[in-house]
């Protein structure tokens, strides 16, 4: 099982980027697959995830300005974020968790990783 993440780059605040997050090796439908965050010196923090049939669930920090969502066809996981903040900047990484629900915040739960990819956010 693979998850590749990629799409980041550098953005200014207020601009808009789309990660992406392909997975192979499986089927994901009984899967949730989740976006996870990791600024410098700070822990890695859920930021979204998403039964791959059906809910969502967001940090507190990133709703109304982050979507997630799935294309089922190219088995890829999307995050759309607008209005983008400083605080925004990290390494995002890409999870699938077996069996759990989209509202599953804690990173042990997760079962596969893909590599990160770094977003940042200039003022």
């Amino acid at each position: 099982v693979q998850l590749q993440a990629f799409g980041g780059g550098l953005v200014q605040v207020g601009g808009s980027l789309r990660l992406s997050c392909a997975a192979s090796g499986r089927t994901f439908a009984s899967y949730s697959m989740a976006w996870f965050r990791q600024a410098p010196g700070k822990e890695r923090e859920f930021v979204s995830g998403r039964r791959w049939t059906s809910t969502t669930n967001y940090a507190d920090s990133v709703k109304g300005r982050f979507t997630i969502s799935i294309n089922n066809a190219k088995n890829t996981v999307y995050l759309q974020m607008n209005s983008l903040k400083p605080e925004d900047t990290a390494v995002y990484y890409c999870a699938a968790g077996k069996g759990i629900a989209s509202t599953v915040t804690y990173q042990s739960a997760y079962d596969y990783w893909g590599q990160g990819t770094l977003v940042t956010v200039s003022s």
